[in-house]
């Protein structure tokens, strides 16, 4: 028997909201960006391989994006999920820097029924790429700052960082 094993390659990077862990695949993209006690977070296994290699471009990046130097990330990214997870994780990537949508206009935007917003707060609350995936500019219907799997308080600084005004 065979048997196929894929590396995953991580690295830290040091941020205004605290330390960033990255996954990449061995081809490159991006497969993971937590933050310390994120609900659903990642932690490097035994069998990973710590090379900051792959995580060039996406550290200066970052780098640029906390010095307001940059509105949009373009960086390969694969994150895998359900179909409707991937869907909502799409319509993320079209929420303007700056700028907040609820979880209703979440649904709206992938032809969901206005029945699925707690279905998409459970897809957006799974996103893998925080900060680069913006599930911080995803608020309630009321302008609450509702949950983040990366906590209140991180998704507050993003949002201050970003110069959206707060309730």
């Amino acid at each position: 028997m065979t048997t196929t094993t894929t590396t995953t390659y991580w690295t830290r990077v040091d941020s205004p909201v605290g330390p960033l862990l990255l996954t990449a695949a061995p081809t490159g993209e991006l497969t993971s960006l937590s933050v310390p006690g994120q609900k659903g977070g990642r932690t490097p296994a035994d069998d990973w391989r710590r090379d900051p290699g792959p995580f060039r471009e996406a550290e200066r990046q970052l780098t640029a994006y906390f010095a307001g130097d940059l509105k949009e990330f373009r960086l390969a990214m694969s994150a895998t999920g359900t179909p409707f997870r991937e869907k909502v994780w799409a319509a993320l990537d079209d929420v303007p820097y700056g700028k907040t949508v609820s979880y209703g206009e979440i649904a709206a935007r992938i032809g969901a029924p206005r029945a699925a917003v707690r279905a998409v707060g459970g897809a957006i609350g799974a996103n893998p790429l925080l900060i680069v995936r913006p599930c911080h500019r995803v608020i309630g219907a009321d302008g609450s700052l509702t949950g983040y799997a990366g906590g209140l308080e991180r998704k507050v600084r993003l949002l201050t960082h970003e110069g959206v005004p707060l309730p």
